[in-house]
């Protein structure tokens, strides 16, 4: 039996329920076919919408499929305290101008729609955390008790922290009537992880054991041309240019378009792909003819990388990692991959010299340097071993 644990939070400013289960196909498989559930990418769950009973039949249909049910509240500083919400009211009318002038001057910047939908979400949410209270009036504290209840009761990661800390800032320098001042909002830093990255073995491994053909093909892809998921699943038939070798990647990151190349080994299983599938707009369709689901594409990978026998945590963008990686390994100019991956800034690709073991593989330890200077000079000595 799986144990399932129900968490309250707030997402796209509603009530929701999350799921939290020790991953498992099977018990994935029933949670997302049960009437209501959703997915979040933001949360990393499952979820459905807060509702009384809803929740009751939803907790009886879980029962009935053998799944052991634990409750978890959300973590709160105090039961009174605004870290404690997780129901916010809704708008005033002021607000909801506020709000409104807001993203349109989001929109007048040329912001990029996901620009405007982040930002957005959280200026709502920080109006709505603000009741009442009027707009020129919300000051430093009001928003340090926004950040807190945020932070604690929706347990944002870091990066989704920094998003919100560059909403208010943006909030703050267009609505200068209000207290804030944007340049007093702590930015957290970045965490400084390194990427996770598989060798060409285990990428070829994993090719070969996904046996579904649409399924290998996007691992290919995502792996022979650098791309990010979002990427590959907006490509359209036209983008590809099969005499040069080359993708259009339209209107990507940071609103570029760009060229990344094909790998000519793929060119026999991308025919193959297209006489069986026929795709008629995107490169990549679902059944209904629309762009195929970047969620599916999490799921068919890590079960592939399960069957691989790789332990490592991979996601599809750990195949862009390793793209890069492995072009830097085999002697390609930092500068050209910088271009191929659509960098803005080379500061951005430079992580992967850290990853490379092109020059490491090279350096000795310094216990082999002494252990071989002393064999040298006590050749006859059979005890000089440490094994």
């Amino acid at each position: 039996m799986t144990v399932i644990t129900l968490k309250p939070f707030i997402h796209n400013e509603k009530s929701c329920v999350g799921l939290k289960f020790p991953y498992d196909f099977e018990s994935k498989e029933i949670i997302k076919k049960m009437k209501g559930v959703l997915w979040t990418k933001t949360h990393g769950c499952f979820y459905i919408l807060y509702d009384a009973l809803t929740i009751d039949s939803f907790k009886k249909e879980l029962i009935a499929k053998d799944f052991v049910i634990m409750e978890s509240e959300p973590k709160t500083a105090a039961p009174n305290s605004e870290a404690a919400k997780t129901i916010l009211s809704s708008l005033t009318p002021e607000k909801e101008e506020v709000y409104q002038s807001f993203i349109d001057s989001l929109q007048g910047k040329r912001m990029s729609a996901s620009t405007i939908k982040t930002y957005g979400g959280f200026i709502r949410q920080f109006l709505r955390f603000t009741e009442n209270k009027p707009t020129e009036l919300l000051d430093a504290t009001d928003v340090r008790h926004f950040i807190e209840w945020a932070v604690g009761t929706l347990n944002y990661a870091v990066s989704t922290h920094r998003q919100m800390v560059s909403g208010l800032r943006h909030f703050a320098h267009l609505y200068p009537t209000c207290s804030i001042d944007p340049d007093a909002i702590n930015m957290p830093r970045k965490d400084k992880k390194l990427p996770v990255i598989l060798s060409i073995q285990e990428i070829l491994k994993l090719i070969q054991v996904t046996k579904n053909l649409k399924h290998r093909v996007i691992i290919s892809m995502l792996y022979a041309s650098g791309l990010r998921i979002g990427e590959l699943l907006s490509l359209e038939l036209k983008d590809f240019d099969f005499i040069r070798n080359q993708l259009h990647i339209r209107d990507a990151k940071g609103r570029k378009d760009r060229y990344a190349s094909i790998a000519q080994s793929l060119h026999p299983m991308l025919k193959n792909y297209y006489q069986t599938y026929t795709p008629k707009v995107y490169f990549v369709e679902n059944p209904q003819g629309g762009p195929y689901s970047a969620a599916s594409v999490r799921s068919f990978l890590k079960m592939n990388c399960k069957l691989a026998g790789i332990k490592k945590t991979i996601t599809p963008h750990s195949l862009r990692h390793c793209y890069a990686t492995h072009l830097l390994e085999n002697g390609t100019d930092i500068r050209y991959i910088q271009e191929l991956l659509g960098h803005s800034r080379p500061e951005t690709t430079m992580i992967y010299t850290q990853v490379t073991n092109k020059d490491l593989r090279e350096i000795k330890s310094p216990l082999d340097f002494g252990l071989n200077n002393l064999s040298l000079r006590n050749n006859h000595d059979k005890n000089l071993r440490i094994n």
